[in-house]
Protein backbone atom coordinates (compact mmCIF):
# COMPACT_ATOMS: atom_id res chain seq x y z
CA UNK A 1 0.00 0.00 0.00
CA UNK A 2 2.82 2.30 0.83
CA UNK A 3 3.81 2.33 -2.72
CA UNK A 4 0.26 2.53 -4.58
CA UNK A 5 -1.35 5.25 -2.53
CA UNK A 6 1.15 7.71 -3.94
CA UNK A 7 0.63 5.93 -7.40
CA UNK A 8 -2.51 6.36 -7.38
CA UNK A 9 -2.47 9.81 -5.70
CA UNK A 10 -0.25 10.63 -8.67
CA UNK A 11 -2.25 9.58 -11.18
CA UNK A 12 -4.94 11.52 -9.79
CA UNK A 13 -2.59 15.06 -9.96
CA UNK A 14 -3.73 15.65 -13.74
CA UNK A 15 -6.62 17.43 -13.91
CA UNK A 16 -8.17 15.91 -16.47
CA UNK A 17 -7.58 12.34 -15.37
CA UNK A 18 -9.01 13.75 -12.02
CA UNK A 19 -11.91 14.49 -13.69
CA UNK A 20 -12.23 11.41 -15.73
CA UNK A 21 -12.34 9.33 -11.96
CA UNK A 22 -14.79 12.18 -10.80
CA UNK A 23 -17.32 11.58 -13.71
CA UNK A 24 -16.82 7.99 -12.98
CA UNK A 25 -17.63 8.26 -9.07
CA UNK A 26 -20.48 10.27 -9.85
CA UNK A 27 -22.07 7.55 -12.52
CA UNK A 28 -20.92 4.58 -9.97
CA UNK A 29 -22.47 1.77 -10.47
CA UNK A 30 -23.00 2.28 -13.91
CA UNK A 31 -20.27 1.03 -16.50
CA UNK A 32 -19.76 3.58 -18.98
CA UNK A 33 -18.28 3.57 -22.82
CA UNK A 34 -15.23 5.26 -23.39
CA UNK A 35 -16.79 7.71 -25.92
CA UNK A 36 -19.78 8.22 -23.56
CA UNK A 37 -16.83 9.62 -21.22
CA UNK A 38 -14.94 11.74 -23.95
CA UNK A 39 -18.38 13.34 -25.21
CA UNK A 40 -19.26 14.14 -21.72
CA UNK A 41 -15.81 15.66 -21.14
CA UNK A 42 -15.04 17.20 -24.60
CA UNK A 43 -11.81 15.13 -24.66
CA UNK A 44 -10.70 13.36 -27.92
CA UNK A 45 -10.94 10.03 -28.14
CA UNK A 46 -6.96 8.87 -28.46
CA UNK A 47 -6.48 10.78 -25.22
CA UNK A 48 -9.25 9.78 -23.64
CA UNK A 49 -8.04 6.10 -23.57
CA UNK A 50 -4.51 7.13 -22.76
CA UNK A 51 -5.97 8.37 -19.50
CA UNK A 52 -8.13 5.32 -18.90
CA UNK A 53 -5.06 3.37 -19.14
CA UNK A 54 -3.47 5.37 -16.68
CA UNK A 55 -6.67 5.05 -14.17
CA UNK A 56 -6.45 1.62 -15.09
CA UNK A 57 -3.15 0.61 -14.21
CA UNK A 58 -3.51 2.29 -10.87
CA UNK A 59 -6.44 0.12 -10.40
CA UNK A 60 -8.71 3.05 -9.89
CA UNK A 61 -10.99 1.97 -12.64
CA UNK A 62 -12.05 -1.68 -14.13
CA UNK A 63 -12.50 -2.52 -17.53
CA UNK A 64 -14.95 -4.86 -19.60
CA UNK A 65 -15.94 -5.98 -22.87
CA UNK A 66 -19.08 -5.49 -24.01
CA UNK A 67 -19.60 -6.63 -27.84
CA UNK A 68 -17.32 -3.95 -29.53
CA UNK A 69 -17.79 -1.12 -26.72
CA UNK A 70 -15.14 -1.24 -23.73
CA UNK A 71 -17.25 -0.05 -20.50
CA UNK A 72 -15.37 1.32 -17.72
CA UNK A 73 -16.11 1.76 -13.42
CA UNK A 74 -14.91 2.87 -10.70
CA UNK A 75 -13.08 0.61 -8.64
CA UNK A 76 -14.51 1.24 -5.49
CA UNK A 77 -12.66 -1.37 -3.43
CA UNK A 78 -9.74 0.50 -4.44
CA UNK A 79 -11.10 4.15 -4.14
CA UNK A 80 -12.13 3.27 -0.43
CA UNK A 81 -9.30 2.11 0.38
CA UNK A 82 -6.90 5.26 -0.88
CA UNK A 83 -9.73 7.53 0.80
CA UNK A 84 -9.51 5.11 4.07
CA UNK A 85 -5.77 5.45 4.19
CA UNK A 86 -5.70 9.62 3.56
CA UNK A 87 -8.26 9.86 6.46
CA UNK A 88 -6.88 6.71 8.61
CA UNK A 89 -3.41 8.14 8.40
CA UNK A 90 -3.76 12.24 7.47
CA UNK A 91 -6.03 12.57 9.54
CA UNK A 92 -4.73 10.64 12.39
CA UNK A 93 -7.39 8.58 12.40
CA UNK A 94 -9.90 11.89 13.45
CA UNK A 95 -11.59 12.41 9.90
CA UNK A 96 -13.66 15.19 11.39
CA UNK A 97 -10.44 17.13 11.03
CA UNK A 98 -10.69 16.33 6.98
CA UNK A 99 -14.45 16.10 6.48
CA UNK A 100 -16.95 18.81 6.91
CA UNK A 101 -19.84 15.79 7.99
CA UNK A 102 -19.78 12.71 10.21
CA UNK A 103 -18.59 9.52 8.56
CA UNK A 104 -20.78 8.19 11.44
CA UNK A 105 -24.25 7.47 12.16
CA UNK A 106 -26.15 9.91 9.61
CA UNK A 107 -28.98 12.00 11.50
CA UNK A 108 -31.53 9.87 10.17
CA UNK A 109 -34.28 10.76 13.39
CA UNK A 110 -37.67 10.11 13.24
CA UNK A 111 -38.52 13.02 10.75
CA UNK A 112 -39.83 14.11 7.28
CA UNK A 113 -36.05 13.46 4.69
CA UNK A 114 -36.27 15.80 1.94
CA UNK A 115 -35.56 14.31 -1.68
CA UNK A 116 -34.47 15.85 -4.78
CA UNK A 117 -34.79 13.85 -8.35
CA UNK A 118 -32.57 15.17 -10.87
CA UNK A 119 -32.50 15.15 -14.69
CA UNK A 120 -31.67 17.09 -17.32
CA UNK A 121 -35.42 17.68 -18.62
CA UNK A 122 -37.51 17.08 -15.73
CA UNK A 123 -39.94 16.56 -17.91
CA UNK A 124 -40.24 12.75 -17.33
CA UNK A 125 -38.39 10.43 -15.47
CA UNK A 126 -37.68 12.81 -12.31
CA UNK A 127 -41.30 13.97 -12.58
CA UNK A 128 -42.13 10.32 -12.35
CA UNK A 129 -40.03 9.14 -9.13
CA UNK A 130 -41.15 12.50 -7.66
CA UNK A 131 -44.92 11.52 -8.00
CA UNK A 132 -43.81 7.91 -7.23
CA UNK A 133 -42.18 8.54 -3.87
CA UNK A 134 -44.70 11.07 -2.79
CA UNK A 135 -47.76 7.98 -3.55
CA UNK A 136 -45.71 5.28 -1.92
CA UNK A 137 -43.95 7.32 1.37
CA UNK A 138 -45.14 10.52 1.37
CA UNK A 139 -46.11 11.20 5.10
CA UNK A 140 -41.96 9.97 5.22
CA UNK A 141 -40.81 11.71 2.86
CA UNK A 142 -41.03 15.74 1.31
CA UNK A 143 -40.53 15.00 -2.36
CA UNK A 144 -39.07 17.50 -5.29
CA UNK A 145 -37.34 16.91 -8.64
CA UNK A 146 -35.76 19.51 -10.78
CA UNK A 147 -33.63 19.54 -14.31
CA UNK A 148 -30.32 21.01 -15.36
CA UNK A 149 -31.91 22.39 -18.62
CA UNK A 150 -35.37 22.16 -17.52
CA UNK A 151 -38.81 22.81 -20.60
CA UNK A 152 -41.02 24.72 -20.20
CA UNK A 153 -43.74 21.97 -19.84
CA UNK A 154 -43.83 18.14 -18.68
CA UNK A 155 -43.98 15.58 -21.35
CA UNK A 156 -47.32 15.34 -22.48
CA UNK A 157 -46.63 11.25 -22.81
CA UNK A 158 -45.49 11.49 -19.24
CA UNK A 159 -48.23 13.06 -17.87
CA UNK A 160 -50.53 10.67 -19.51
CA UNK A 161 -49.02 8.03 -17.79
CA UNK A 162 -48.97 9.65 -14.36
CA UNK A 163 -53.14 10.25 -15.03
CA UNK A 164 -53.70 6.90 -16.17
CA UNK A 165 -52.25 5.60 -12.56
CA UNK A 166 -53.86 7.96 -10.93
CA UNK A 167 -51.27 10.47 -9.76
CA UNK A 168 -52.46 13.92 -9.08
CA UNK A 169 -50.66 16.33 -11.48
CA UNK A 170 -51.84 19.58 -10.46
CA UNK A 171 -48.88 19.41 -7.84
CA UNK A 172 -46.16 19.03 -10.65
CA UNK A 173 -44.14 21.18 -13.02
CA UNK A 174 -40.90 21.88 -14.98
CA UNK A 175 -38.38 23.21 -12.30
CA UNK A 176 -34.59 24.27 -12.94
CA UNK A 177 -32.40 22.83 -10.39
CA UNK A 178 -31.54 26.74 -8.97
CA UNK A 179 -34.63 26.96 -7.34
CA UNK A 180 -33.03 24.43 -4.66
CA UNK A 181 -29.46 25.78 -4.79
CA UNK A 182 -29.77 29.31 -2.93
CA UNK A 183 -29.61 29.80 0.66
CA UNK A 184 -33.65 29.32 1.16
CA UNK A 185 -33.62 25.77 -0.12
CA UNK A 186 -33.81 22.89 1.99
CA UNK A 187 -31.56 21.01 3.32
CA UNK A 188 -31.69 18.00 1.11
CA UNK A 189 -30.86 14.22 2.81
CA UNK A 190 -30.95 12.54 -0.51
CA UNK A 191 -30.11 13.70 -3.73
CA UNK A 192 -30.71 11.12 -6.67
CA UNK A 193 -29.65 11.59 -10.50
CA UNK A 194 -32.01 9.67 -12.55
CA UNK A 195 -30.26 9.89 -16.18
CA UNK A 196 -26.84 9.71 -16.98
CA UNK A 197 -26.40 13.27 -18.72
CA UNK A 198 -27.66 14.84 -15.32
CA UNK A 199 -25.02 12.63 -13.54
CA UNK A 200 -22.14 13.21 -15.74
CA UNK A 201 -22.60 17.18 -15.29
CA UNK A 202 -21.23 18.83 -12.48
CA UNK A 203 -24.04 19.65 -10.19
CA UNK A 204 -24.12 22.21 -7.62
CA UNK A 205 -22.96 21.04 -4.41
CA UNK A 206 -25.48 20.85 -1.98
CA UNK A 207 -25.79 22.15 1.39
CA UNK A 208 -25.66 19.58 4.22
CA UNK A 209 -23.65 16.61 2.64
CA UNK A 210 -26.71 14.43 1.46
CA UNK A 211 -26.55 11.09 0.59
CA UNK A 212 -26.55 10.85 -3.39
CA UNK A 213 -26.76 8.37 -5.55
CA UNK A 214 -27.59 7.70 -9.52
CA UNK A 215 -30.52 5.61 -10.99
CA UNK A 216 -29.74 6.29 -14.41
CA UNK A 217 -31.99 4.67 -16.76
CA UNK A 218 -33.19 5.22 -20.65
CA UNK A 219 -34.88 8.67 -21.41
CA UNK A 220 -38.27 7.44 -22.75
CA UNK A 221 -38.46 10.82 -24.29
CA UNK A 222 -36.01 9.74 -26.94
CA UNK A 223 -38.07 6.67 -28.36
CA UNK A 224 -39.09 6.27 -31.45
CA UNK A 225 -41.87 4.79 -33.96
CA UNK A 226 -45.76 4.98 -33.24
CA UNK A 227 -47.37 6.78 -30.60
CA UNK A 228 -48.31 3.74 -29.04
CA UNK A 229 -44.26 2.58 -29.15
CA UNK A 230 -43.86 6.04 -27.78
CA UNK A 231 -46.00 5.26 -24.89
CA UNK A 232 -44.92 2.18 -24.41
CA UNK A 233 -41.40 3.43 -23.16
CA UNK A 234 -42.74 5.94 -20.82
CA UNK A 235 -44.48 2.80 -19.30
CA UNK A 236 -41.46 1.04 -18.70
CA UNK A 237 -39.66 3.84 -17.42
CA UNK A 238 -42.18 4.66 -15.04
CA UNK A 239 -42.35 0.84 -13.94
CA UNK A 240 -38.85 0.31 -13.40
CA UNK A 241 -38.69 3.76 -11.20
CA UNK A 242 -41.51 1.97 -9.19
CA UNK A 243 -39.50 -0.75 -8.35
CA UNK A 244 -36.53 1.23 -7.25
CA UNK A 245 -38.74 3.88 -5.46
CA UNK A 246 -40.40 1.09 -3.58
CA UNK A 247 -36.84 -0.61 -2.46
CA UNK A 248 -35.90 3.11 -1.45
CA UNK A 249 -38.89 3.84 0.78
CA UNK A 250 -38.10 0.11 2.21
CA UNK A 251 -35.05 0.98 3.84
CA UNK A 252 -34.84 1.35 7.67
CA UNK A 253 -33.67 4.75 7.66
CA UNK A 254 -33.35 5.33 11.42
CA UNK A 255 -31.30 1.84 12.01
CA UNK A 256 -28.60 3.03 8.95
CA UNK A 257 -25.37 4.61 9.38
CA UNK A 258 -24.44 6.97 6.85
CA UNK A 259 -21.84 4.10 5.15
CA UNK A 260 -24.38 1.50 5.20
CA UNK A 261 -27.29 3.96 3.52
CA UNK A 262 -24.68 4.91 0.87
CA UNK A 263 -24.42 1.32 0.95
CA UNK A 264 -28.16 0.55 0.26
CA UNK A 265 -28.78 3.59 -1.85
CA UNK A 266 -25.77 2.43 -4.61
CA UNK A 267 -27.55 -1.61 -4.42
CA UNK A 268 -30.68 0.18 -5.66
CA UNK A 269 -29.12 1.62 -8.47
CA UNK A 270 -28.13 -1.89 -9.58
CA UNK A 271 -31.66 -2.96 -9.66
CA UNK A 272 -32.37 -4.53 -13.36
CA UNK A 273 -34.59 -3.55 -15.82
CA UNK A 274 -37.54 -5.46 -14.31
CA UNK A 275 -40.62 -3.79 -14.37
CA UNK A 276 -44.31 -3.09 -12.16
CA UNK A 277 -47.29 -1.68 -13.37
Amino acid sequence: MEKEIPDQLTTLGHPQRLAVFRLLMRRFPDRVPAGELASALAIKASTMSTYLAALSRADLVTQERAGTSLLYSINMTTAQRMFGYLFNDCCRGRPELCMTHSTGTADMSDRKYQVLFICVGNSARSIFAESLLRRIAGDRFTVHSAGTRPGTQLNPFAVQVLKDKGHDISVLRSKDLSEFTGPDAPRFDFVFTVCNQAANEECPAMDGQPVSGHWGMPDPVKAEGSDAEKALAFQQAYGALKHRIEAFAALPLESLDRIALQGAVDDIGRIGPEVSA
